[in-house]
């Protein structure tokens, strides 16, 4: 089927709504012109009803053809419409995520010195609790939030060795589990809850 190219703007359009105006308009005139001199000069009803029938056939593809064509400049004005707010939608969502980026680099600016001087405290706290190494790296990744088999996977080990590992950070520390453990360093972060005071019985990290 023919299909007219859209890329071009309003400007093909409107340069191809003429062009075929005037295809049609010609094509009228000249088969019009034909049946008139046919008339005229006596031919027979059985031509001129032939070539009536051949410009019924023609204004019919005629208008097939143009009822396509203005189905396709409505189709490509919608997806026109539709790519440009994908666009302002695309260019939304860049300017929040630049503006996180931005919000996240100043928080961690702004931390810099609290989280250096916490993970300096958590140190000191496993050293004064006797932890291994490899002790203190599990403690840091449990901190961090990770499961023992993340941390299996990131130490390279098997999640029963971190399980041992957990074991005895907890035993040497007087720690129940990670939740115990989290609150010992971060609690006081976050300040009392609910008017509860501080844990009693914790050394100072």
């Amino acid at each position: 089927m023919f299909s007219v190219p859209m890329e071009n703007g309003a400007s093909s359009e409107r340069r191809l709504s003429l062009l075929a105006l005037l295809l049609f308009s010609t094509i009228g005139v000249i088969i019009g012109s034909d049946l008139l001199w046919d008339y005229l000069h006596g031919v027979g009803l059985d031509h001129i009803s032939l070539e009536g029938t051949v410009v019924l056939l023609a204004m019919g593809g005629g208008a097939g053809f143009f009822r396509h064509w203005l189905g396709l400049r409505r189709e490509a004005n919608a997806a026109r419409a539709e790519a440009q707010a994908l666009k302002g939608e695309a260019a939304e969502l860049e300017s929040r995520l630049q503006a996180q980026r931005v919000e996240a680099e100043r928080w961690r600016e702004e931390a810099r010195d609290l989280i250096e001087g916490l993970g300096a405290a958590i140190d000191r706290q496993f050293e004064r609790w006797g932890l291994s190494p490899a002790e203190r790296e599990v403690g840091l990744l449990l901190l961090k939030g990770l499961s023992h088999q993340e941390v299996a996977d990131v130490r390279n080990v098997s999640e029963r060795t971190v399980r041992q590992q957990a074991r005895a950070l907890y035993r040497k520390a007087g720690l129940t589990g990670r939740a115990d453990l989290a609150a010992y360093f971060l609690e006081d972060l976050l300040g009392p809850r609910g008017g509860e005071a501080a844990t009693p019985g914790k050394d100072a990290p």
